[in-house]
């Protein structure tokens, strides 16, 4: 799958609220914004900025190379920061934009390409984002692993915390997984035409949004349209927690060379 040019920006703020300071925490021996931005620069992006709020992280970026921005510190999500980051580099409306969170260390290059020839495809929509399915009860009512639906053509219909679609047929989630149902995890790697983006950025939070606290619910209260596609590959948990790092450092040991 191809696409037109594309860039990668990955927003990498300092003060994550449940593990301070993460994107600079050591990973293999490297801050795991580096992770990132090597998985980055394994993909066809014609460029990967790092967009962050703190001269810390500017000081990091720049010691292994990578192109830099230093943004306000007052950004509500990464989308935010990232329309910031485009206007400072003078990027016109038509361009493509893929977000990358700093948290993202194991993303496969393939998705990345992926989810920017995802929206490169579909004039129609404004953002392209991807899922994985689920299988396992507990994940599928965890409000952290966020849910999603689509329609025929792949838009998507509502993200939630919540487990959607409602199984009502059923005594619960694991008797549905019995069944054969599935449900779809929603990926947090989205494509932006960046004239929405900047539309969106500028427009406060929307009830939904503030709701559940998910950023791609502004676009669709707002008419927008996001196309949705199941993931090349599987993409791994970005971490959040120093539980995360544990379980990404035992894996790093296990499996990357």
């Amino acid at each position: 799958m191809t696409c037109s040019a594309y860039h990668i920006v990955i927003p990498a703020r300092y003060a994550s609220r449940r593990l301070p300071g993460k994107v600079l925490l050591e990973l293999a021996g490297r801050p795991l914004v580096q992770h990132a931005w090597q998985r980055a620069n394994e993909s066809a992006a014609e460029s990967v900025v790092i967009a962050t709020d703190d001269e810390r992280i500017v000081k990091a970026a720049r010691s292994f190379g990578a192109a830099v921005v230093l943004t306000r510190p007052d950004h509500q999500s990464g989308s935010d920061r990232i329309a910031e980051c485009a206007d400072q580099l003078g990027w016109p409306d038509d361009q493509l934009v893929v977000n990358l969170q700093g948290d993202e260390p194991l993303m496969p290059a393939s998705c990345l390409d992926q989810v920017a020839a995802l929206l490169d495809g579909r004039p129609d929509c404004e953002v392209a984002s991807l899922y994985w399915p689920i299988s396992d009860a507990a994940e599928v009512q965890n409000p952290n692993a966020v849910k999603v639906v689509t329609a025929a053509d792949d838009r998507a219909l509502y993200f939630s915390r919540y487990p959607i679609p409602y199984e009502r047929d059923f005594a619960d989630v694991a008797a549905a997984i019995t069944a054969g149902k599935c449900w779809k995890r929603h990926l947090g790697l989205y494509a932006y035409r960046l004239s929405a983006l900047r539309r969106y950025a500028a427009m406060p939070p929307t009830p939904l949004e503030r709701a559940e606290r998910l950023e791609q619910l502004r676009i669709m209260e707002q008419g927008g349209r996001i196309v949705m596609a199941r993931a090349a590959e599987f993409i791994p948990a970005g971490i959040d927690t120093q539980q995360d790092l544990d379980r990404v450092r035992e894996y790093m040991q296990s499996n990357v060379s």
